[in-house]
Formats: structure tokens, sequence, C-alpha cells
């Protein structure tokens, strides 16, 4: 927050230095209202007590009043507000009175008002002492204040009370939190105070900073540490990324018989989180049971984290459903953890509960739920959450929030909607075009993605490596080879960015769905790491597309010496055997199927009605509507039929009689999702569905024909891409 220079002028020549007194406080002490006061728990308690002390006149008294002052502006229960009123009637506030009032401010959300007060103060011609500075100091490094804090550091040294240790330890705080380090080092190598608290807040200042090394070294050489200081460091190496280090810190304090305490508990658990230390998060978990912590809610919720992000749903549901009052932290942690295992629909649930038991969502429980929503194509859900956002958080400054809200709109197929999102950004991050140019590749607009590239360096930002995965995935799902090459080329040469599986990944489908598999088996050649499953897949499907049965075969041993246990391979080598009417190699590789207990991932599809994501599995008859639903099939086959479409059999797996391979074509997921959405909404309206797998040409074939049949313009998102059909046509112009 900025702050008005003319309000903070502080010159150390303004400071007087009144002659002290000694007002007869301790006549006052044992006042039966005045010992009320340290027994209140509540601001009604207090304006009673405070009734009390009017009546008798105590209020008269300043002892009386830095009391009264002090529980409202400092307890928990208090009331800051209350406390400034009852300070405006004073006419003469003594030192006390004035360090309550700053100590209240800076411990509040507004720590400027405590910067404000403290010029107050010195211009009514009062001294700031031991108690002033501390509090002050830490406004300042709460809120970067760091000229008014270089002025205050010429008052302690005016004052003379550089050496007093809260007030060395102050300034080594306020300096190392503003970035300050070479000042903060300075304060504390110019005084002989190096005790632990020093030595913590210097630690503290060079780990939060990054700057692991010289915060190892200063730790190394304390005399004395205390668990503040452990705690500095395992939180420094935590958020650095530097997991292992923090969790090596941790097993020392357990050597050297420190007892940890909450902090360390829930800094080391997040650790483990990230880690997948499920060994270590267990025996946290016994400790804090043992030490009488399993009902502290920070710890607890530090738990479910740890537990989700390790995998042990069942263990962190568990203590989600143990705990009596769930903060919204509470809440964030479950459906993050379900987001993280893929659980996106009870991640929504458990949102809906969420909402239901009254508790507000923040900032962080979108960036759990919207990721879910994308997922499950649960648009409508998505945008109650951007109306939600526009309502509530216009002044949050969180450019994630905004770019998880264009990915939400990319991957529920409303494009329009996720580019009116970043056009409506002031500040964009390279996430937030990563997100953008990704989702309009996924859309199959590679005009706009690449045009949106070139705007983005134009502003002068610098690619990265996931920048390249969504232009070679625009240039992949429009088929430019040539202009995928330049890219590809321009990432290595030009912007120094190594290849990843991923790109190496765009540009092989690119050459092998071309023909040109001798290129692309040079370019695997030369990659510097071992082509991955997905690689070898696309690569497998594109010998399929061009009949190259003796390439696909070699091409599907190695994926099966990746991957033994992959179905779909296997799948992929049956219809590319039994597009050459090789059914005896078909029933072979049945034959292996059945005996190793795989079967072919089903085909699952879902769609969005009424707020509510319905799924259907291929041949699915479990929906309570699905009598209705078939009946709607049996509709869309007759007009097929009229229309002159002939479904296409040759992709079905196994050799059987043709009018049953129709029948199994006509009840594909997509076909079962299409027919609920067309008897759940209104004509004219647009259908959106959501498909695990790749969408069969036979489907691609048919829907094209039920969106100009119906009039509906039908959005269908498949494992790789989007496809906008309408009119009898889709977006993709059949290629995909």
């Amino acid at each position: 927050m900025a702050l008005p220079p003319s309000s903070l002028t502080l010159s150390p020549s303004i400071l007087h230095f009144p002659p002290s007194s000694d007002p007869p406080y301790k006549l006052l002490q044992n006042q039966p209202s005045l010992a009320l006061l340290s027994k209140c728990t509540n601001m009604q308690n207090i304006k009673q007590v405070h009734s009390q002390i009017i009546k008798t006149g105590l209020h008269n008294t300043q002892f009386a009043l830095s009391k009264l002052i002090e529980i409202c502006a400092v307890s928990p229960f208090g009331d800051l507000s209350y406390a400034l009123l009852v300070f405006e009637t004073i006419r003469e506030p003594n030192q006390v009175i004035w360090n309550n009032i700053i100590r209240g401010h800076s411990l509040s959300s507004s720590p400027v008002v405590a910067i404000k007060f403290y010029v107050r103060m010195i211009l009514s011609g009062f001294v700031p002492n031991t108690y002033t500075f501390p509090f002050i100091l830490k406004s300042c490094a709460k809120i970067s204040a760091i000229s008014e804090g270089k002025q205050i550091h010429a008052h302690v040294l005016k004052l003379g009370l550089e050496s007093d240790p809260f007030v060395h330890t102050s300034l080594i705080n306020m300096y190392a939190q503003n970035g300050e380090l070479d000042s903060a080092r300075l304060v504390f190598n110019k005084s002989s105070l190096r005790d632990a608290v020093s030595y913590t807040a210097l630690i503290t200042g060079y780990a939060s900073r990054g700057y692991l090394d010289d915060a190892r070294q200063l730790f190394d050489e304390m005399p004395v540490r205390d668990v503040v200081s452990w705690n500095a460091m395992i939180a420094g190496y935590a958020q650095s990324g530097r997991y292992e280090e923090a969790l090596a810190i941790f097993q020392k304090i357990r050597e050297e018989n420190f007892v940890p305490n909450e902090s360390t508990m829930v800094t080391v658990l997040s650790a483990c989180a990230h880690m997948g230390s499920l060994e270590l998060g267990n025996w946290v978990c016994s400790w804090v049971e043992g030490h009488g912590l399993g009902s502290n809610l920070h710890v607890t919720n530090a738990l479910i984290d740890m537990y989700s992000k390790c995998g042990d749903l069942v263990k962190a549901c568990d203590l989600f459903e143990s705990i009596e009052k769930r903060d919204v932290i509470s809440w964030n942690v479950m459906i993050g953890g379900y987001t993280h295992t893929s659980d996106y629909k009870e991640a929504l649930m458990l949102f809906r509960q969420m909402l239901q038991s009254n508790i507000e969502p923040n900032d962080v429980t979108f960036l759990s739920v919207l990721p879910a929503c994308a997922n499950l194509g649960a648009l409508d859900l998505g945008k109650w959450i951007h109306a939600y956002m526009d309502k509530n958080f216009q002044k949050l400054n969180n450019i994630s929030l905004w770019t998880s809200l264009i990915d939400m709109y990319a991957k529920c197929g409303n494009i329009k909607a996720a580019e009116q999102v970043f056009d409506g950004m002031g500040y964009k991050t390279l996430a937030s075009w990563n997100a953008m140019i990704s989702g309009l590749a996924m859309h199959g607009k590679a005009d706009k993605a690449l045009s949106l590239f070139s705007r983005m360096i134009s502003e002068g930002l610098q690619p990265d490596d996931i920048t390249f995965v969504g232009v070679l995935s625009a240039c992949n799902h429009a088929g430019l080879l040539d202009i995928g090459r330049q890219y590809f080329n321009a990432m290595i040469q030009d912007y120094k960015i190594s290849p990843k599986l991923q790109h190496y990944g765009c540009m092989v489908d690119l050459l092998g769905r071309a023909g040109l598999f001798d290129e692309a088996e040079t370019l695997l050649k030369t990659m510097e790491m071992k082509p991955d499953a997905a690689i070898w897949t696309s690569l497998l499907g594109a010998c399929r597309v061009h009949g190259r049965l003796e390439l696909g075969e070699s091409v599907a041993k190695h994926l099966l010496e990746l991957e033994p246990e992959n179905p779909g391979a296997y799948v992929l080598l049956s219809n590319m055997y039994a597009g050459a009417g090789r059914w005896d190699d078909v029933a072979t590789i049945r034959t292996r199927l059945n005996d190793k207990g795989m079967k072919k991932v089903p085909g699952c599809s879902s769609v969005e009605v009424g707020s509510v994501v319905h799924e259907f599995l291929v041949g699915d008859k479990v929906h309570p509507q699905s009598k209705h639903i078939y009946e709607m099939l049996d509709e869309i086959d007759a007009l097929l039929e009229k229309s002159g479409f002939v479904p296409d059999t040759s992709e079905v797996l196994y050799d059987m009689d043709e009018e049953w391979k129709e029948g199994a074509l006509s009840h594909h997921s997509e076909k079962l999702a299409i027919a609920y959405g067309l008897i759940s909404t209104k004509p004219g309206t647009t259908i959106r569905i959501v498909k695990n797998l790749r969408v069969c040409g036979n489907c691609h074939s048919a829907t094209k024909l039920i969106s100009k049949i119906f009039n509906r313009e039908i959005i269908a998102r498949d494992r790789n891409r989007f496809h906008h059909f309408k009119d009898g046509n889709c977006s993709c112009n059949d290629y995909w």
C-alpha cells in the first residue's frame, strides 16, 4: 500500500525529551472493575466493565483507560474501533496508551495506520521507547514501508536504543522482510546481541528470499537453536521446492530431541505432500495424535492435504469428517485433494456441500473447482463461478484465478467466453497467454492461436516450453506441416528451448498423419530421451490410417515393451488386422487380451443438462430416462438412414455380422449423450459433450448429419481436441 509522504515525515529533529513522571498507578491496581477486565471474553463483557469504570470515576485515570484500550486493541475478541473511540476522549494520552494503540494497529489488517499514530505521538511531544519500536517496525515490515522503516531506524539510533534486544531483532526483521538483506546483516553484525531471536530473524529473511545457502550458513553457526530457527530453515527449503532438504532438517530435529511445534508439523506435512512421502506423513500423524494436536485445525488441515496428495483419500476423508467446525481451508484441501487425484465429480459434489454449509468460498477454492469443471465440461457451474468472481473478486489481484477461468471456458467448449475473459484482463502473465493459445489450438483455431503467439512476442513476452506445446498443437490439429516444422526449429534455434516429449509428440503425430514415416523415424532417432507411450500410440494410429501394417507391427512392439498391459495398443493393432481382413490375427489378439484379463477402455461421454453432468457408457441402460433415450436413438437412426447415411463398420474390433456391427456403433456413448441432450433441452440449444476417447469416424460422420437434421450445434470434446458440428459440417474439416 502506498503511503502519503506528507503524513510520514519522520525527521529525528522533531523528537523532544520531556522530564519523566511516575503516576501513582499502584493505588489503582487492585480496583475490582479493573480486575474484571482481565476476565472478559467478549466485547459485551468489556462494555459492561467500561460502564462500571465510568460510574466509579476510574475513567479519569490514565491507568484504567490504558488497561481498557489494551484489551480492546490487542485481545483476539477485542474491537480496535472501540479502542479508538476511547482513545480520542483522552486529552493527553500517556506513553502506555500510545503504545497500545500503535500495537493494536500493527496487529490489524491496516498496519499503515500504526505508522500514522506513531507520527501523531511524536508530534504530540512523546518519546517512543523500547516498547514502541518493535510494534512500529513490525508494521513497516508488513506493508514493505522501507523508507519509513529507515527513518524509524534513525530514531532508534538517536535515542540510543539499538542495543535493546527486542528493538535490535525488530530492525533485522524489518529489513529482512523488505528484502534489504545487506542492511539486515549490517544491523546484525554491528551488535553483540546475537541471540537465537536475531539469528532467526536474519535466517528467515534469507530463506524467504531464496538465499538458502546464506540462511544455512547462519543456521549452522548459531550457538543455540530454538524451534523457531529450525522452522525457518524447514520453511525456507519447502518454499523453494527443496522438499528433500526440508525433510532432512526435520530428521535432525528428531535426532537432536527438539520438540517440534504446530508450525513445524504444518510445514513438514506440506513437504510430505509434495514429495508423496506417505510413510513420513503417517509418522507425523501418529506424533500429532500422541502429543495432543489431533484437534488442532491447522494441523488437521495439513494432514488432509498430505493424505490427499499422497493418494490416500480414505484417510483424508476420515480426517475431514472428524472436524466439528471446518473452516474454508478444510474444505479447500479436501476439494483440492479430489481434483489432484482426478476425482472431479467428487470435487464438485463436495463444493456444492460446502455452499450448502454456508461457507464462503475464496480464490483458493475456485482454483481447485475450476479445473474440475473444465475436465467434466460443467459449463453452467463454471459460469456461476465466473459471476461470483465478478461480484466478489474484482479487486482481488489473483491472475491465476482468471487464467483458470480461461482454461475452464476453453475446455468446456465456450472458446468465445474464454477470449472475452482473456481480453478483459488488464495484466496477463505468460500462463494466461499459454492458456488462451492452447484453448484456441484445442478448438482447431490454428490461425487465431498463431496470431496470438505473434502478438505475445510483439508485447515483449518470452515464450516457454508450454507455449510451444500450444503452438505445435495448433499446427497439428490443422495439419500445418510446414509451419509446424518452422515453429519447432524456431523453438530450438531462436528461443533456445530444448524439446520435451510433448513437442516431439506433436511433430511425430503431424508427420505420421501426413504419411511422412521416414521423417518421423528420423526425428525419433534424434530425441535425447526415449519416446513415451503417447508418441508410439500416435505413430501406430498413423500407421493404421495409412495402411502401414508392417511398420505398425514394429511400432506396436515398442509400445507394448513400455506398457505391456495397455489394451489400447492391442486394439489399434487388431483394428489394423481387421482392416486388412486378417481375422485369424484379430482372434489371436482377442485371445491374448482375454488371457491377460485386459479389456478395452469403455467409451464414456458426458453431457451437462440443468447444471447436472450426466455420464453414459457404451450401450448404457442405467440412466433413469434410458427408455426415452433409446427411443430418440431409434428416431436418430431412422432419420440418418433416410438422409442416406451408411454406417462405416470398418472400425469395429471383432468380426461379426454387419447388422450387429451397426447396432454396436449406434450405441456408442457419444450417441447416447447426444440423444439425451436432444430430449432434455429446448430446440436450438447447443449440446456440449465430453468423451474420454478419440471420437470414431462413424460417430463423427453421424454427428455432422445430426447437427443438420435437428438444427443443433453440437460441441464435442474428445481425448485430443474439440469438434464443432453445425449445419452438417465439422470445424476440424474431417482432419483429427
